[in-house]
Parts: C-alpha cells; sequence; structure tokens
C-alpha cells in the first residue's frame, strides 16, 4: 500500500513513524512534512489547505490511501477533494469536521445526541457575553467558536480577562467550569462502527504544576492507572457512538478520528470539546502502544470496512511525551535555533525512547527550530515510572538554546498520586 500523510508536525511524525513500521506499507509520502519525517517518508511540497493540490499530488504519487494528520485542512474540505478522485482518505469531509471547525456545532450535535456535556451559551455580542460570564461565575471557561490551533480556549478567574477574550472572538462559546481530572480518548470510526483506541492524559499549560498559560500541549502519557477500567466502555456507549450516529442521521456522517476530550466530573463524564483529527501530543503516545499495524486500521475506517477489523492489540508498556518548545512558546516563538543531540538518543536510547519533530526543518546540513513546539521526546516502559525516566534521559542530551519543557509530565501518575 502507497500512502501519503498530510501535514508536518509530531503528531504527522508519530503517524509516519508507525505506517513506516507497517509491512503492508509499501511507499510512504508527506506532505509538506519536516525534518524528522524526512527520515521515513519521501517529503513533497504541497498546499496543505489546497484541496485540489493535495488531490493532485495523491493522484501523481499513485497513493492507496491519503491521511490528513491537522484540523486546518479538515475543515477546509481537503478530503473532500481527494475522495472525488476515488482515493480512499482517512479524515472527515468539511461538514463533518465541523464537529471541531465549530464550538456551538458540536454543542448542537451533542445535544441532539444526548451527550454529557457542561451548559453552555453562544454569544455574539458584548452584552451577551456579560449575562453568560455572569450567570456561570468563577472560574470562566471562554472558547473561541472557530479554529484556533489548540490557543482558542481561556480558563480563568479573571472576570477582565475573560471578557477580553470573549470580545475578540466574532462568535465565542462560554460554559460552566467542569471539574475533575482530563482524560483524551480517540476512536477509529468509518461512519457506522466506532473502534476506541487506548485513553492518554495530555498537559496543556506551559509550566509545572499546571501554572502558566494554555498551549497545544506540553506533554502526554498513556495509560492512566488511575482511570476507571470501564471507562473506555462508557464513553464508547455514551459518547462516541451516539455522536456518530447522530451524525449519520444528519446526513454528515463523520468518518476518520473522533477525538472526546472529556472531563471526569464528580457527576459523571462530561464532553469538554471534540476534534476531528488526532490529537498532539497524545497521539506520539497512543500510538507508541498500539501493536495491530496502522495503515489496515486507517483503510479499514476509510472504506467502511471497520466492522471486519480484528480487536486491536495494544502493548502493556507505558508511553510518556515530553515537549521541547522554542524560546518564549506559546507567545511568538524565537525560530532558527539549531537543535543538538538528536544523534545522541538515537545512538544511546533506542528503541525505548525517541525524538519525533513538531517545529524543525534543515538549514543545510543541521536541523533548526521552525515552529512553537518543537520536538516530542517520547519513550516506553514497563510502566509510567520507566517510562518517564527514559524520555527525561533522552530529553536531557538535547540542546536547544532557550528551549523550555515541563519536568512533571506524568509525575503524579507515576507515582501513585
Amino acid at each position: 500500500m502507497k500512502v501519503l500523510v498530510i501535514g508536518s508536525g509530531a503528531r504527522e511524525h508519530a503517524l509516519c513513524r508507525s505506517l513506516s513500521l507497517d509491512p503492508d506499507v509499501t511507499a510512504l509520502y508527506c506532505a509538506p512534512g519536516n525534518a524528522g519525517i524526512a527520515e521515513v517518508a519521501e517529503l513533497h511540497q504541497v498546499d496543505a489547505l489546497d484541496g485540489k493540490a493535495v488531490a493532485a499530488l495523491a493522484g501523481e504519487l499513485d497513493a492507496e490511501l491519503v491521511v490528513v494528520g491537522p484540523e486546518a485542512p479538515l475543515v477546509a474540505g481537503v478530503a473532500d477533494a481527494v475522495r472525488e478522485l476515488g482515493i480512499p482518505v482517512f479524515g472527515p469531509s468539511k461538514e463533518a469536521a465541523q464537529l471541531e471547525g465549530s464550538k456551538a456545532f458540536a454543542k448542537d450535535v451533542m445535544a441532539g445526541a444526548g451527550v454529557p456535556t457542561a451548559r453552555s451559551y453562544v454569544c455574539t455580542t458584548p452584552e451577551e457575553v456579560d449575562e453568560a460570564l455572569d450567570a456561570f461565575g468563577a472560574p470562566y471557561v471562554v472558547k473561541d467558536d472557530g479554529l484556533a490551533a489548540g490557543k482558542g480556549v481561556v480558563v480563568t478567574a479573571d472576570l477582565e480577562a475573560a471578557r477580553a477574550h470573549a470580545n475578540a472572538c466574532d462568535r465565542v462559546v462560554i460554559e460552566e467550569f467542569l471539574d475533575g481530572p482530563e482524560v483524551s480518548l480517540f476512536a477509529v470510526t468509518d461512519g457506522e462502527t466506532v473502534v476506541p483506541l487506548q485513553p492518554a492524559q495530555d498537559f496543556k499549560r506551559a509550566l509545572d504544576g499546571d501554572e502558566g498559560p494554555n498551549t497545544g500541549g506540553m506533554g502526554a502519557y498513556s495509560p492512566l492507572p488511575w482511570a476507571d477500567p470501564k471507562l473506555v466502555e462508557e464513553v464508547l456507549d455514551t459518547v462516541l457512538q451516539p455522536t456518530v450516529d447522530e451524525m449519520r442521521r444528519r446526513g454528515t456522517p463523520f468518518s476518520g478520528l473522533l477525538y472526546a476530550g472529556l472531563a471526569i466530573t464528580s457527576r459523571g463524564v462530561r464532553v469538554i470539546e471534540f476534534n476531528a483529527r488526532f490529537g498532539d501530543p497524545e497521539t506520539q503516545v497512543v500510538l507508541a502502544r498500539l501493536k495491530t499495524p496502522l495503515a489496515g486500521l486507517l483503510l479499514a475506517a476509510a472504506k467502511g470496512d471497520l466492522a471486519d477489523l480484528p480487536p486491536l492489540r495494544w502493548s502493556e508498556d507505558a508511553a510518556v511525551t515530553v515537549v521541547i518548545a522554542s524560546h518564549n512558546y506559546p507567545g511568538t516563538p524565537r525560530t532558527g535555533d539549531p537543535i543538538t543531540g538528536l544523534d545522541a538518543v538515537a545512538t544511546e536510547d533506542a528503541p525505548h525512547a525517541y525524538v519525533l519533530h513538531a517545529g524543525t526543518k534543515y538549514d543545510g546540513d543541521a536541523v533548526v527550530s521552525a515552529g512553537g513546539r518543537v520536538l516530542s521526546v517520547t519513550a516506553t516502559g514497563k510502566d509510567l515510572h520507566e517510562a518517564r525516566d527514559r524520555a527525561y534521559t533522552a530529553v536531557g542530551r538535547i540542546h536547544l538554546d532557550g528551549s523550555q519543557h515541563r519536568t512533571d509530565i506524568a509525575a503524579k501518575a507515576a507515582s501513585g498520586a
């Protein structure tokens, strides 16, 4: 099978790494990719938001499966353009991707499906914003209705900060604060059958102890030793399957990767948000544990054959990812700084630890930073404690001037706290 992956981040590097290890994959391409992906896939230039260009590239490469990684191309309808050529594609249609593209649309689908979520108001005027903030009180949860690359949500006790964020958005969803730990659960679906993956937890705040601003994610781990063993089954029954069924009922079937961001509250599981693609950095740890070959799973979803797939196989090992970010992230990041130590990780820490590239590029023969989140250092081990030790040992070998990373990823879970 010839596979083309669209995207350039650590999520796409994780997908490409898993696909490169799949014996059924005879050729692997990525567009536009990055410096790390270049080691496992042939890179091609393309405007990832241009459906016609992506479809044309897939045709030129004789791709038998196209995997669309990021949300923006999905919301732009890239998967539709590829499907029109008759090429199987893993990723929802433009209409179905509105589950992520519009928070208000997602709330409407959840209401129709009877999915438990936070009470919310959709606001378009300063007056509506003030009413909603007053109704819920602090801490305030304010979400830009549209795509914002993981930075559209503000959770704050500061009324003025909440109001300022809300009024900077064209349309905003303001909702009640959900207490309790958060869980990310991915599910692969063909629009009817839903196959959940293993849950993970990510760390959104920039600094240790969940301090600092929200980011796209600073690390993740899987499995979750503290979670109810029946959690996946419960979420499948109360969230994932009802949502997929509701989307089909509306005439906009959702096939691809449905991501449920969940809060395990004192009143039970509640959905925080849906995404229409693999999440970053949770993908890095979930795929590190998946033993079932990835290409067949994604192709079955693309072709509507998931019901015929045998149950997924998982490693008993734990996995931890630590994100190394640029100076000043999540503000405007400094880029162009050389990265050293990557060879040392490959020599000293493989196969238990490895580096997935996010914001990197080649400057001559040197790998330099090219974004906010630069690298995802991922490690596996017999338990979270061992996986964590291996991840941070590898992090210690890497030098990027001015870089930052959290030192407490999976620390509480590893210690049993």
